[in-house]
């Protein structure tokens, strides 16, 4: 297992102006669309932390606060909340910016969970994050509560 790292190291950040392939008959952007750009956020803080091949084990749920139209600018900003041995829980934030205003909206949030792979494609241990702000700390402590409750809801599925 690698040494632990701070947060901070894992944090990335994607932008990409909504276009007309993306969007539905309204003008809104497709919410697969958003999910696959979070599946990607995602991902880049968890290899930036693991530094090897990621899989998506888990997605929470998503609710989308506001839409996302044509020609705004969708930004994604994504970070290591807890590791938990060969996992790791990200948590993405999607904004927009109305790049001619510079207004700013909360579109939708995610909380995924990856698993670090190996070369040969079996899970692999992942060295720790570690917290250093008031708000890295909350959030490591609230990702143990939500892994606690997917394990319960895997469990229930399997039964």
């Amino acid at each position: 297992m690698t040494e632990g790292k701070k947060v901070r190291e894992s944090i990335s950040e994607y932008s990409e102006i909504a276009l007309p392939n993306d969007a539905n008959g309204l003008g809104n952007v497709l919410g697969g669309k958003v999910m696959h750009l979070v599946d990607l956020a995602g991902a880049m803080a968890a290899i930036r932390h693991a530094r090897t091949t990621v899989v998506t084990a888990s997605v929470d749920s998503m609710h989308f606060i506001h839409p996302v139209r044509i020609g705004q600018l969708i930004v994604l900003r994504s970070s290591v909340n807890r590791v938990f041995r060969t996992s790791m829980e990200v948590g993405v934030q999607v904004e927009t910016e109305n790049l001619m205003t510079g207004e700013k909206l909360h579109t939708c949030s995610a909380y995924l969970t990856f698993v670090s792979l190996d070369k040969a494609g079996k899970p692999t241990p992942v060295g720790p994050v570690i917290p250093e702000t008031e708000q890295e700390k909350r959030r490591y402590r609230e990702a143990g509560e939500r892994r606690e409750y997917r394990l319960a809801l895997r469990h229930r599925l399997k039964t």
